[in-house]
């Protein structure tokens, strides 16, 4: 994880990454602990974001974008809250119909790892998948094998043209890891 060059647009440049730091006050979900944090880009990156998708520039979508940037793998309950602090009295259904607009859009990614809510990122446009603690729920990006993508070959395709795949490794964390083994 550390050291990848990926930016949280998509695009191949990475000044916009950098290693998670726990922020004080900030706790939304354990998968926090675990994984990258994106330096979240000016609300004008947003805007242009937006822009580039063929979507209206609105509060609740760039409030819902920035609240995924800043909590990668947020579910949404979180980024209810999240947006809700931001801009108050605003409705599940209005932070659920931007969600769908921006994921359908590509600017952010719904994943579902086996026993969790959907979680949204906004990691796209590359083909990596996610490690799940077994114990605290955290939840982490690992890219795809560099080269050849093993990961896209599929045994038997059954006549699918297969243009991404989606792993989940599953164990411990580290902070749980220490604490079992102690």
């Amino acid at each position: 994880m550390s050291g990848d060059n990926v930016s949280p647009i998509g695009s191949s440049a990475g000044p916009n990454w950098r290693d998670t730091q726990e922020r004080p006050g900030l706790i939304l979900n354990d998968s926090r602990k675990q994984g990258t944090l994106w330096d979240v880009p000016p609300t004008s990156d947003f805007e242009r974001l937006l822009r580039d998708a063929a979507l209206r520039v609105t509060r609740p979508r760039i409030a819902v974008l920035s609240a995924v940037h800043n909590h990668p793998h947020a579910d949404t309950d979180s980024i209810i809250g999240v947006v809700r602090d931001e801009l108050g009295g605003v409705s599940h259904q209005a932070v659920y119909d931007v969600l769908r607009a921006l994921t359908t859009a590509g600017l952010l990614r719904r994943i579902e790892p086996p026993g969790s809510v959907a979680r949204y990122e906004a990691r796209v446009g590359d083909n990596h998948h996610h490690v799940v603690c077994r114990s605290c729920g955290a939840i982490a990006d690992v890219d795809c094998a560099v080269g050849h993508a093993p990961c896209l070959t599929a045994s038997d395709a059954r006549g699918f043209v297969i243009d991404e795949a989606e792993v989940v490794y599953r164990g411990l964390c580290p902070d749980c890891s220490n604490s079992s083994s102690s």
